[in-house]
């Protein structure tokens, strides 16, 4: 028998599979298993993606696998990385390696493996040499008593009887305690519930009504439901409903979330709903506790998976059902090669497994509107109106907060209720510049300007991690008069503790949330008996605080300045999402909204939580331009340590693309980033299939020519 193996090394040039020769214990070997494999002067972890009968290899040129692994993946899941490596313009191994079990990556390093301990248990010899007077040391005596209650750790047992293994180890030779090696319990994380609870709510009729659907068309899934739900109207107990109708079909369940350490409400209403069933992957875990829960998944001991994008892959078998909760967010795209889009591959494994996909929103994408069959929740659960939004201009304003703005926080404090307050950048001021000879402090890596972190009293770059001191004096012309640009969230919460004091003030970034945790932060915020919450973007994702009774937009407008096609398409989603926080409970809520454009759009479209009349005025702009839904976008970005091989890798990519018969754009430079000098190319074409299959092989092609070495590529497909 003969296994087709791709080892786990990201050489883009690298053309697998590789034939390998199995021959006695290692032909029980099956597509998905993980082998370690000789690869020219090295070994390398491997995973069979076939088997064949013969080889077009000569007998004498095969070679057989060092070692399988005991873990395995699922066959649906290997063919499912093969897909995205291909669709993502990837390598096999890179694609594969997302479907394998945690630490194992692309086989650099020691993989993990499932925890054993040294256990002993007392022999029935051993319980009847427990007398009085018998022929025992007190050590021995000591360890026997200790096992009196039941099979334990080697090592606990020792360390209570104040004995050591040599004592067990002479124990077992008379025959009065037993050892063996046992698996570890698996260590299960930790998940934090935060605001409103969902336990024993009555499903409204609405609610009911979309659960009917869901259920029906889970028998027999065709094209993915869009559930579009205004904010608060229940969504979240459709899909513990819609979990539970896979679970009492047999079938399991992956519940996908924007990022679960901002969404920690969500994971727990799951747990608390369906316990141990219930497995949490995302990036805060232990790698020994993401190891853990995969092999519950993979054991069939957890049939429901909770997690962002990355949760896509679970090893669950029997798939019903995939949720994608928030699915406008675009923390849902993968940065890193590959640059998968988990919507996308959600759909896709749904298909290949005969599952059904419910993504769910209050601000839908436009693709999904068009692609999916939508039903609809247009009340919130409480039958409570949406709360009023007011649009303010800031022009001529000096200062973050408007006027009105001030009024409402002060009735706030007045009043100890609690705000939500979102500015969507991090840091005290934008950029530092020297009043005299106007020199800008910008990063030495990257070709932006450096962001004033007070607290820590360092400029730092927010694309390379750069830091460095505040300046005292311009280091060009010697002045000491430098003027800060712009505020933050820091700054903000400086004057929010003024503005609301005695009402505590609570920051949410990535500063914070590195340092402190972000359920930590939020969890201070639900148990305040009121307060403020001021933060970027992560404060508008999902949160229940039904108390919340203000929530204020700073710089709402600020995304549309951007040079993105998506950008009224995010301002709107921002805005309404952040609104949809305000006046959950027994309390009206209200909102503010201070832009430089109050007459924008997507502002006035948010304000009036008209998620259709937005929609309807983007449908047809985009169909006119060829952007998604009705057409696709590739990115291709060439870098390089020195200035020119990056244009020369794109020219010849272009050049390729080209004949292929496909549309494409550019090169064009890019800022430096990380000390890199970039040039990209953009590809929009109607034809997905065409489009991705062009840029393959141009990528791959100028990647292979030694004349384009020192160049590295990175494809995004369906740029976010």
């Amino acid at each position: 028998m003969i296994a087709k193996v791709e080892p786990l090394t990201p050489a883009r040039a690298l053309r697998g599979p590789f034939d390998y020769r199995l021959a006695g214990a290692l032909e029980a070997v099956g597509v998905g298993s993980m082998l370690v494999v000789p690869f020219g002067r090295r070994r390398l972890l491997g995973v069979v993606v076939g088997l064949a009968e013969h080889s077009e290899l000569p007998a004498e040129r095969l070679v057989q696998p060092v070692a399988a692994l005991e873990a395995d993946v699922p066959e649906p899941l290997v063919q499912l990385g093969l897909w995205v490596a291909r669709e993502y313009v990837s390598t096999p191994a890179r694609g594969l390696a997302l479907v394998l079990p945690p630490g194992t990556g692309t086989g650099s390093g020691r993989p993990l493996r499932p925890r054993r301990s040294l256990r002993a248990a007392l022999t029935e010899e051993g319980r009847r040499a427990l007398v009085p007077g018998g022929r025992l040391g007190h050590r021995q005596q000591a360890v026997l008593e200790a096992l009196t209650a039941g099979p334990a750790a080697v090592a606990a047992v020792a360390r209570r009887a104040g004995a050591d293994h040599s004592t067990l180890r002479s124990l077992e030779r008379r025959g009065l305690v037993r050892l063996e090696t046992a698996a570890e319990a698996p260590r299960r994380p930790l998940v934090e519930g935060v605001g409103a609870r969902g336990g024993g709510v009555e499903a409204t009729p609405a609610q009911r009504a979309a659960l009917e659907a869901i259920v029906e068309r889970m028998e027999a899934p065709a094209r993915p439901v869009l559930l579009h739900g205004v904010t608060g109207s229940g969504k979240t107990e459709v899909y513990l409903r819609a979990v539970a109708a896979a679970l009492e079909r047999g079938r399991s369940a992956i519940v996908l979330v924007p990022e679960i350490a901002l969404t920690p409400q969500t994971a727990s209403r799951f747990v608390e709903r369906f316990g141990d069933a219930v497995a949490v992957m995302h990036s805060r875990l232990s790698p020994r506790e993401r190891y853990d829960e995969w092999w519950r998944m993979r054991r069939g001991e957890a049939r429901v998976c909770v997690g962002p994008r990355s949760a896509v892959f679970a090893p669950v078998a029997d798939l019903g059902l995939i949720v994608v909760d928030e699915e406008h967010d675009g923390s849902y795209k993968q940065e890193g090669d590959p640059r998968y889009d988990a919507r996308v591959v959600a759909e896709h494994r749904a298909r290949l497994e005969g599952a059904l996909l419910v993504a769910g929103s209050a601000t839908p994408r436009p693709e999904s509107l068009v692609r999916y069959e939508r039903l609809t929740l247009e009340q919130r659960v409480d039958g409570r109106r949406l709360p009023p939004v007011e649009i303010v201009g800031m022009s001529g304003t000096s200062g973050p907060l408007h006027e009105r703005t001030r009024q409402e926080l002060d009735g706030v404090r007045r009043r100890r209720e609690k705000a939500i307050v979102l500015l969507n950048r991090r840091g005290w001021s934008n950029f530092l510049s020297c009043r005299l000879c106007g020199r800008v402090w910008e990063c030495p890596d990257c070709d932006v300007t450096l962001v004033l972190h007070r607290a820590e009293d360092q400029l730092a770059c927010h694309h390379c991690g750069h830091r460095e001191p505040v300046p005292a004096v311009c280091p060009d012309c010697g002045s000491v008069s430098v003027a800060r640009h712009g505020a933050g969230t820091e700054q903000l919460e400086r004057e929010l503790e003024h503005l609301v004091r005695p009402l505590p003030v609570f920051r949410l970034d990535s500063d914070v949330a590195a340092a402190a945790g972000v359920a930590t932060v939020l969890r201070r915020f639900d148990e305040a008996g009121a307060g403020v919450l001021v933060g970027t973007q992560m404060v508008a994702k999902g949160h229940d605080f039904p108390d919340v009774t203000l929530g204020v937009v700073l710089d709402a407008d600020a995304t549309l300045r951007f040079p993105d096609f998506r950008a009224e398409e995010r301002t709107f989603a921002l805005v309404a999402q952040l609104a949809g926080r305000s006046g959950r409970g027994e309390r009206d809520g209200r909102v503010i909204v201070q832009a430089l454009d109050p007459d924008a759009r997507a502002l006035h479209h948010a304000a009036a939580h008209d998620a259709e009349g937005f929609l309807a005025g983007e449908l047809p702009r985009r169909e006119a331009f060829a952007y998604p839904p009705y057409g696709h976008l590739i990115r291709i970005v060439c870098s390089a340590s020195e200035p020119g091989p990056e244009q020369a890798a794109a020219g010849a990519v272009r050049e390729l693309v080209h004949a292929a018969g496909v549309p494409v754009l550019g090169p064009a430079p890019l800022f430096r980033r990380q000390a890199r000098h970039r040039a990209q190319l953009v590809v929009r074409s109607r034809d997905r299939g065409s489009a991705i299959a062009a840029v393959r092989d141009a990528v791959e092609a100028v990647a292979a020519d030694r004349a384009h070495a020192a160049v590295a590529f990175a494809v995004d497909v369906d740029p976010g």
